[in-house]
Formats: structure tokens, C-alpha cells, sequence
């Protein structure tokens, strides 16, 4: 039985782990705090106070905003 492939931005998270060393649940939990930023201000908010690279960053804000926000 093959595995499936995780495609879209989830398929950044293992990278995104390794590579800032925190848990993706980290993230989304600081993307939570940013409710009236629109897409690309999390984005570019991600890169200048956290350091992560466009990539990643645009990757865990388009997972975030694609979950239902309770």
C-alpha cells in the first residue's frame, strides 16, 4: 500500500520544521494573534519578525486562511 503525497502548502511543512525548529502548530498558533492582517501582511510580517524565508512563509498563511477560523 503506497503512502500518499501531501501536495500544496503542506507539503513545505517538514522543511519548515527543520528548518526554524519549531513545530508548524507554532506557527499557526502566532498566525492566530494577526486576525485583521489580510494574506500578504502575515506574509511579509512572518519574514521581517520571524526570519522565515518567502516560501515558507507564504506556504503557512495559505494553509492558515484555508482552515475554517473558529
Amino acid at each position: 500500500m503506497s503512502e500518499e503525497k501531501v501536495q500544496g502548502p503542506a507539503s513545505y511543512f517538514p522543511s519548515i520544521e527543520k528548518k526554524y525548529g519549531r513545530p508548524v502548530a507554532h506557527w499557526l498558533t502566532l498566525l492566530e494573534g494577526l486576525p485583521e492582517m489580510k494574506h500578504m501582511e502575515m506574509v511579509n510580517w512572518l519574514k521581517t519578525e520571524h526570519g522565515l524565508g518567502h516560501g515558507h512563509a507564504n506556504a503557512l498563511v495559505a494553509y492558515f486562511r484555508s482552515k475554517p477560523q473558529t
